[in-house]
């Protein structure tokens, strides 16, 4: 840490220096042997009025900086601040580039010292942070951001940035500091001069690798947790008589909260495992139903030497359990136990695949920086999943390279000893519970290559979704950007992709030309399936235009596919997709007969031969599974399954995407899984509709003679601490213009927030209404000292926005989809929600549509069968979000007067916690939320 270090910070009139914009605030921090030096800063007259939204964003306005010396007046300064140092900054070079433009202006040279990026060193050092913003990663290190976007506070956090990072870089053992001295060249900034002082210094003693980290083949590791913590307990008996169970449920929570549903909880799934009967069980916010499911199924793992498995939709709840709940459960109980997580083989890296594509030396940028970020995390992860890792897109296409899957040409028996996944799949077998996810326990189900072991006990977390989840498995899709993909990393041989890689092989083994097509013929074929790709989307395009009904707002068409010979552009689909997997199966074949040659020859390969063959024997097995997806839609389509088109109108196909799924997934789930397991338990907090769990049995294809059902309420004082009101003034939803309702219900929103000072959750069932919402909030200009977070406007993942949300003391969150559920804002962080719309899922929307039909053919009442209840569901979904701990208090508006109006209205009430109900006007809430609050 011996270089000197100048960290700036430069806020500015907008982000084009070349036309005209200015430097507002200059701050520089200096970072001398490894300690903050010096701090400058200084607000500078930019000769020009402050942009709005310049203002509203950093807080800096036209008189802060009136009396401001022009930047010639402190360009000594800053010449002099950045003299034989490193220029850093958070992306450095838009800093850099303002910076040169200003001192060039004024008569001095610019800046032309070695420089530092912190975003790009973040993503090298902490491969696994969530964000790579300055506010996130500040958080994430425990550093106090007072005013992001005022460059004084910005450049001194990012200086302690530096430090932090500088630290990690020299801490990372030699090898690991060597590999990424190789690939720094191709980085924007000079951390290759950094590294190589580093590498210096480091060669100049002894280095002491930590215990915990190994080197194998030149790649040093973090060391495999063989025998976890747990394994290490000494073994107790199991306790053997009722009594004596009971007697070790209390003691487990004797240090934690009593809660009674728990335990008649814990006693239902031990029920049920022992009588091998299915059973559902609600549970209520707040009931705590992981330890109530994961004690029972701990206990009943250990007594029958069997695994249970733990299935759960989101990768949050895995995570959870995992680093919350099985923790808790260990000190809990007076037995050992093993649990470990499991995912699909994809997740997982192959390291054999990344030692040799280590080697390559035409990588880009995203491919250098992704190798860069795996040699750090390497020494730091102990599973291999890349869901621990933050990837760019580009990141993400090299991870399909170096991704676990089978190999013909790479047996590398070296680093099996090492492997992630098959270390992932030995826990598994010596586990008494695995934590999963829905869409894995379904693969497991249908495929030769089975993950999971032989199981019959499951436990099916956040059951609401396994049925759609079922959908999607069941079925197929078919889009253009990954088929696209697909073909274009094949690439014809003058791409110099893989399928050039493979004649050059065959050219150089002087292979028997006779058995084999000529290379100008491969080409030939590769350049007609590209081609008979394309046609195929575009009649898919066509076809959907012409029979376009629903638009999704923002130029997105939804569309079914149907059957039907008398039409026209029907059958153009039909032939170009017959066209298109007969070039498929050609061109399989074709690669096919050329691979098998190689392999006869195969030890007189490379290893990055061998490497690229792997590549291709995968791409190609994608290439087959295509054309099967291909047929089964257009060719072979069942009539138990409904197609539709999804697509954006401004692209000619490049937003196309082809849904396939069964209208219900019933049978095959009664077939394939219900009727295979001997005890599935089945949880949630939404599974039942006014008290009844007939909807949700008759979806999963259950019945009340082979499940049991049960309701466990919530805990919380849902009278006391909730208030649900209904405005009386809004129009009815679908009797005005969308506009007209936006207008309304955005002045009800702005007269709330005022009252409630915000820490408000908005939900919608429409992006497009959200929209529209969010730009007439930021119009009216009243609530411009709110911070306004919208989805899919506000930049972010949703627990990105949802983190920002809870920063700010005045704060508006609108969500649409995924913001109905998932989302955990406990305490005074959320005050009060709003439903803006009843959840109802578009008559239109394709799979709705044809559910619809098929309830209507079987006698049944669509809407009460099916639309209702499934408005429910998600509508007790969105109910959940206020009310997380037991000393909560909020308030629900809900827009949608058809909650009163309509007699289906009762249900959703009838549905929910008791809570007291208010109909009134704007002007009777207002003082009643005073009241309230």
């Amino acid at each position: 840490m011996g270089n000197k270090y100048v960290v700036i910070d430069l806020e500015t009139t907008g982000n084009a220096p070349k036309k005209g914009d200015k430097i507002i605030q200059f701050a520089a921090v200096v970072i001398e042997n490894g300690k903050i030096t010096e701090e400058y800063s200084s607000f500078v007259n930019p000769g020009k009025a402050i942009p709005p939204f310049i203002e509203e964003l950093t807080g800096l306005n036209d008189q802060m900086v009136e009396n401001a010396p022009d930047f010639s007046e402190i360009a000594p300064k800053v010449l002099t601040l950045l003299e034989g140092a490193y220029f850093v900054a958070h992306n450095v070079l838009f800093d850099l580039s303002f910076l040169q433009e200003e001192l060039i202006e004024t008569g001095y040279n610019g800046f032309y010292g070695p420089i530092l990026d912190t975003v790009e060193m973040s993503r090298v050092l902490m491969p696994t942070a969530d964000s790579f913003q300055l506010s996130e990663l500040a958080i994430r290190e425990g550093l106090n951001h007072e005013r992001p976007h005022q460059a004084d506070s910005d450049a001194y956090v990012t200086a302690e940035l530096l430090l932090r990072l500088l630290e990690r870089l020299e801490q990372l053992p030699l090898n690991t500091v060597k590999q990424l001295h190789k690939l720094s060249s191709g980085l924007k900034s000079d951390l290759d001069l950094l590294i190589d002082n580093i590498i210096v210094k480091k060669e100049s003693s002894i280095e002491t690798i930590p215990d915990i980290l190994e080197i194998h083949h030149g790649i040093a590791l973090k060391k495999g947790m063989d025998q976890t913590e747990n394994s290490k307990m000494q073994q107790i008996n199991y306790p053997v008589g009722n009594e004596e169970k009971e007697e070790l449920f209390r003691k487990a929570f004797s240090a934690f909260e009593t809660r009674l549903g728990q335990f008649d909880m814990m006693d239902s799934v031990y029920d049920a495992f022992n009588q091998e009967r299915h059973a559902m069980i609600e549970a209520g916010t707040g009931v705590g139903k992981s330890l109530a499911y994961l004690i029972p199924s701990a206990i009943y793992a250990k007594e029958n030497n069997r695994t249970i498995i733990i299935s759960t939709y989101t990768t949050q709840l895995q995570e959870q359990l995992l680093s919350n709940d099985i923790p808790r459960l260990a000190k809990m109980l007076s037995f050992p136990i093993k649990a470990v997580l499991l995912k699909g083989r994809s997740h997982y890296i192959s390291l054999a695949k990344f030692e040799q594509t280590l080697k390559d030396q035409d990588d880009n940028y995203d491919t250098i920086l992704t190798k860069m970020q795996i040699l750090v995390w390497l020494t730091e992860t102990i599973y291999g999943d890349i869901d621990e890792l933050n990837l760019s897109s580009g990141g993400m296409l090299y991870w399909n390279k170096i991704k676990n899957d089978e190999t013909v040409f790479l047996k590398n028996k070296s680093w099996l000893s090492r492997d992630f996944y098959m270390r992932a799949r030995k826990e598994a077998l010596q586990s008494d519970i695995i934590i999963t996810n829905h869409s894995l326990l379904l693969t497991d189900l249908v495929t030769d290559h089975k993950i999971l072991p032989e199981y019959t006990h499951v436990v099916i977390d956040e059951g609401h979704h396994f049925m759609k989840v079922s959908g999607k498995h069941f079925g197929f899709t078919f889009d253009y950007l990954s088929t696209r993909l697909l073909l274009s990393q094949i690439g014809l041989i003058e791409q110099k992709q893989l399928l050039h890689k493979l004649e050059q092989i065959l050219e150089k083994e002087w292979i028997n030309k006779h058995e084999l097509l000529h290379s100008f013929e491969v080409n030939q074929m590769m350049a007609e399936l590209s081609l008979e790709a394309d046609e195929l989307f575009k009649v898919i395009s066509y076809y959907a235009k012409k029979r376009k009904k629903a638009s999704k707002g923002y130029n997105r068409i939804s569309c079914r596919l149907t059957v039907d010979d008398a039409n026209m552009e029907w059958r153009a689909v039909e032939i170009s997709a017959e066209r298109f997997i007969f070039f498929v199966k050609d061109f399989v074949e074709m690669v096919h007969a050329r691979l098998d040659f190689i392999k006869t020859v195969q030890e007189s390969l490379s290893a990055r031969e061998k490497s690229s063959m792997e590549e291709l024997t995968s791409l190609v097995e994608e290439l087959k599974d295509l054309s099967f997806v291909v047929k089964n839609i257009f060719l072979h389509p069942s009539e138990q399954f409904v197609s539709w088109i999804e697509m954006d109108e401004r692209a000619m196909q490049n937003a196309t995407t082809v849904y396939a799924q069964p209208v219900t997934v019933e049978n095959y789930l009664k077939e394939q899984f219900f009727e295979k397991k001997k005890c599935a338990i089945i949880t949630s907090a939404t599974l039942s509709v006014k008290n009844s769990f007939n909807y949700m049995l008759t979806e999963l294809g259950l019945t009340a003679s082979d499940c049991s059902v049960q309701q466990i309420q919530s805990p919380f004082n849902y009278k006391e601490q909730v208030k649900l009101i209904i405005p009386d003034d809004l129009p009815e939803v679908n009797a005005v213009p969308l506009e007209e309702y936006v207008a309304s219900i955005t002045e009800h929103i702005i007269s709330i927030a005022e009252v409630t000072k915000g820490r408000m959750l908005i939900l919608f069932t429409s992006h497009e209404m959200l929209r529209k919402t969010y730009e007439l909030i930021k119009e009216s200009g009243f609530l411009n000292d709110y911070a306004i977070i919208a989805q899919g406007i506000s930049s972010g993942s949703r627990s990105r926005l949802t983190r920002n949300f809870q920063k700010f003391d005045k704060a508006i969150l609108l969500g649409t989809s995924s913001f109905w559920e998932g989302v955990d804002i406990p305490g005074e962080d959320l005050t009060c929600l709003i439903i803006v719309r009843l959840p109802f899922s578009p008559p239109d929307e394709p799979l709705t549509d044809a559910k619809c039909d098929q309830i209507k053919q079987s006698g049944g009442n669509p809407f009460s069968d099916y639309s209702l209840p499934e408005a429910i569901i998600r509508f007790k979904q969105g109910f959940g979000r206020l009310i997380r701990t037991k000393n909560d208090r909020g308030l629900i508006f809900i827009f949608d007067r058809r909650l009163v109006t309509t007699k289906y209205g009762k249900a959703f009430l009838q549905s929910i916690p008791e809570v007291p109900v208010e109909k009134s006007g704007i002007n009777e809430i207002i003082p009643l939320i005073k009241e309230w609050i």
